[in-house]
């Protein structure tokens, strides 16, 4: 069961404007990934449902998380049905994201409460998906449409909250892009998690990324103010 309502899965999403994504079969590999993410002061974590036995490796990282990361919310990425979602959902999973949008999705995840996030790559999925509950919507992949997509989108829906996967890196010109056309968040894989990382096992630049990625969003938040 979910620790963590959609409602404050939701806030802390606009409040750090970060989803790290990642997936390793290596459980210990896992923790040290989840811990130092956690220490540069991410509170979000999209596992990404990718490899065999994937529900089994979520649920104890999700165990870690629950009790040596206070406050680190887990979700999960890359589920395609709703057998999946629920499945998840049952192993702890605070949100679901969602690589297209599927209505099967929506109704299991709505009827537990928990935050779902679908990919969609039109305004009419995009309304669709709103029309269905969801909060934040997932554009994928969003190397395809640019910012200028979402501020086309954010023109005639300003309601609308997304958050882009795929395109996004942690540089400060491609960040402030994002934010200035008006993303909530960003969701952020190999670009912040990278294979050199993992093969080096070189967790604190790791820390250290994640730590000034956050900076950078803050900073360009601020710059978008009116």
């Amino acid at each position: 069961m979910a620790k963590y309502s959609r409602i404050e899965v939701n806030k802390v999403m606009e409040e750090t404007g970060l989803v790290p994504l990642f997936f390793h079969s290596d459980i210990e590999l896992g923790k040290k990934v989840l811990k130092a993410c956690y220490d540069g002061g991410a509170r979000l974590m999209e596992f990404t449902s990718r490899g065999d036995f994937a529900y089994e490796i979520f649920g104890e990282l999700n165990k870690y998380a629950l009790k040596e990361l206070p406050g680190m919310i887990m979700g999960v990425g890359s589920v395609t049905d709703a057998s999946a979602a629920s499945l998840y959902m049952l192993l702890g999973a605070n949100f679901i994201v969602t690589p297209v949008l599927r209505e099967d999705i929506a109704l299991v995840c709505n009827r537990r409460k928990v935050l779902w996030s679908p990919g969609c790559g039109s305004l009419t999925e995009i309304a669709r998906a709103e029309e269905l509950g969801c909060e934040i919507v997932k554009l994928f992949p969003g190397d395809i449409y640019g910012p200028g997509f979402v501020k086309g989108i954010k023109a005639p829906c300003p309601w609308t909250n997304i958050m882009p996967t795929g395109g996004v890196s942690p540089d400060e010109e491609n960040l402030k892009a994002w934010f200035d056309a008006g993303v909530t968040c960003v969701g952020m894989g190999s670009k912040l998690i990278s294979k050199e990382v993992l093969a080096r096992q070189n967790f604190e630049s790791l820390t250290k990324k994640v730590e000034e990625c956050l900076k950078i969003i803050k900073k360009v938040r601020k710059t978008t103010k009116p």
